[in-house]
């Protein structure tokens, strides 16, 4: 009896033995990873992301490390540059800062990565060529918000003419504006709205390919800066001295149920499923979307794009690793999880436009649906070690040609002589 008792507590404590060298070489196997972010309560895709990738490989586990949003840029450099930086993958917020980033040496080239694990850039509609230094690219995007037409399907019905189309030219758009146009006093109504930003106006003219933001000549904004200035004068629109004084917001705007069509990025509709739904806005409830008007010979599709990528640190501890899960999270996994909550990916597919189109709230007509395929994307701003400058400068000269201090050939001249300036340092 004795036997089999202590028979038993050995075969138990061996078991237990067994058990916890188990258990201890799989948390000595177990890879963290050191992920710098920002904004972790605010942003709904960072744990998804995480649980996806952490229960399709338990030896890794994935760490987040809040840098905060206000200077996040400037302190990831810092870090990045010390001594000690432990990180493992990096999270680009813009593209000066990304340029800044690659200046100091502190990213990895991701080209043979790529080219071994013979990945797609095609898959990013072009965004990859627009942020490639030097022959080199260091980041992959995972996120991309895009420019969309947005429009209030009442105002249409109440003027009994047709709705926007995802195949408009900038001339068909002008009139459609001008053709819903109320201007009797009391009774307004805008065909468009322009937010105060230059990209609303400056930028529509990269679409063709042919121009960016850093061309040093500015001739292109020239028939688009025509167009708003006359639809001002016109009252088809706000007016951007008027806008600029009150501080009044796109969103604000729009949800006043009297903008027929306003330009804006696609981060926009999160903001229009949620007031909808909550009773905030009730003037603008029945909304819809199609694509970025474009100019003649340019293919429908075209738009403008803003993208959040990831990096690879030169120190980074885990390089494998790492890189795996930036595959994972910039891939078609990884953007099925964002599309899922609401997010855009900077790839799509038809799987992703359909989570997202399915969301409760996203409008149901076909044309908002494929609103959302891209035939090519532009950066705002390509990657420049000048481009902080040269934005300040188109900056002060949209602002000068908005409200009419200087007129439009003035300002495109001023715009030419400062970016040059600054290209010729």
């Amino acid at each position: 009896m004795k036997k089999r008792f202590f028979s038993a507590v050995l075969t138990a404590a061996m078991i237990a033995g067994s058990l916890t060298s188990a258990f201890t070489a799989q948390a000595e196997e177990q890879v963290t990873l050191k992920w710098a972010l920002w904004d972790i309560a605010s942003t709904v895709y960072y744990e998804p992301l995480i649980e996806a990738y952490e229960a399709q490989h338990p030896e890794i586990k994935i760490e987040m490390v809040d840098l905060g949003s206000t200077d996040y840029s400037t302190v990831l450099g810092t870090q990045l540059s010390g001594s000690g930086s432990d990180f493992d993958v990096v999270t680009i917020k813009d593209v000066p800062g990304y340029v800044t980033l690659v200046n100091k040496g502190v990213l990895e080239p991701l080209g043979e990565k790529i080219e071994q694990d013979g990945i797609d850039l095609g898959q990013y509609s072009g965004i990859t060529d627009q942020v490639t230094i030097d022959g080199a690219l260091y980041e992959l995007p995972f996120r991309s918000d895009i420019w969309v037409l947005y429009y209030n399907k009442d105002v249409f019905d109440n003027a009994g003419v047709d709705y926007p189309t995802n195949d408009m030219t900038w001339e068909e758009y002008d009139a459609l504006a001008r053709s819903v146009t109320n201007t009797t006093p009391g009774e307004e109504v805008y065909g468009a709205h322009y937010h105060t930003w230059r990209s609303t106006i400056q930028l529509d003219g990269i679409l063709d390919g042919q121009h960016t933001a850093l061309d040093g000549d500015y001739e292109f904004t020239k028939p688009y800066y025509e167009m708003v200035l006359a639809q001002q004068t016109d009252e088809v629109c706000q007016d951007y001295a008027t806008l600029k004084t009150q501080g009044l917001h796109y969103s604000d705007a729009f949800a006043q149920g009297n903008v027929a069509m306003m330009n804006q990025g696609s981060w926009f509709i999160g903001t229009l499923i949620n007031k909808i739904a909550s009773g905030e806005y009730t003037d603008c409830a029945n909304w819809g979307m199609v694509k970025y008007p474009h100019a003649e010979g340019v293919d429908a599709g075209s738009t403008l794009a803003t993208i959040t990528a990831l990096a690879l640190p030169v120190s980074a501890p885990h390089k494998d690793e790492a890189w795996d899960f930036i595959k994972f999270v910039t891939g078609a996994e990884g953007a099925e999880i964002l599309a899922a909550t609401g997010t855009i990916p900077a790839m799509t597919n038809d799987a992703v436009i359909e989570l997202i189109s399915s969301m409760e709230g996203y409008p149901q007509d076909e044309n908002s649906r494929t609103a959302l395929e891209t035939s090519h994307t532009y950066l705002e701003m390509p990657a420049s070690d000048k481009s902080s400058e040269i934005e300040t400068v188109l900056n002060e000269q949209h602002d000068l040609i908005m409200t009419e201090s200087v007129s439009i050939e003035e300002g495109i001249e001023a715009m030419n002589e400062g970016v040059q300036a600054i290209l010729n340092q």
